[in-house]
């Protein structure tokens, strides 16, 4: 198989919503499950790591920030997300679904994973599971998740259910 960091990082979003456990899963079950599913060792450690990193910095995000200040992307972030990402990304701030907190949270998250570029529908999976992990954003992953169905097919959304 040849699967990036993000393809794991989707296929765990749609499998571990649908359980119903609040526990978190233990991570060497998951690895397990990765490996059955057909995932490579080397993307499920680093999809792993990504997990754990976006866990550990989720608390950080909510404290929000300036809303009058203006996000300048540096010419990285510009080679990796197209102008239309960025505008979605600017559009989900501007419409209070995230915080400027948040955004760079979605930001430190889409740096980190190893494609060259990340098209819109992939941004929107970094998004959803970035506001997933948020404690306080309930309001706006479903906000969000409404932004979602609007762009994804009934299969896409079974997960959410």
């Amino acid at each position: 198989m040849n699967e990036s960091v993000l393809d794991v990082l989707m296929y765990l979003f749609e499998h571990t919503l649908d359980e119903e456990s609040e526990a978190e899963p233990d991570r060497g079950e998951l690895q397990r499950q990765l490996v059955e599913a057909g995932f490579a060792s080397g993307e499920i450690e680093r999809a792993l790591g990504w997990l754990d990193r976006l866990m550990s910095e989720s608390p950080l995000a909510s404290r929000g920030g300036d809303s009058a200040a203006c996000r300048v992307f540096a010419p990285e972030e510009r080679q990796r997300l197209n102008m239309e990402s960025r505008g979605f990304l600017l559009n989900l701030e501007q419409n209070g679904l995230l915080t400027a907190g948040t955004r760079e949270l979605v930001m430190d998250r889409v740096m980190e994973l190893d494609a060259e570029e990340i098209d819109l529908d992939q941004l929107r999976w970094v998004v959803l599971m970035v506001l997933f992990n948020q404690p306080d954003d309930a309001v706006a992953y479903s906000r969000l998740d409404e932004v979602m169905r609007d762009h994804l097919g009934p299969t896409e959304m079974d997960y959410l259910h």
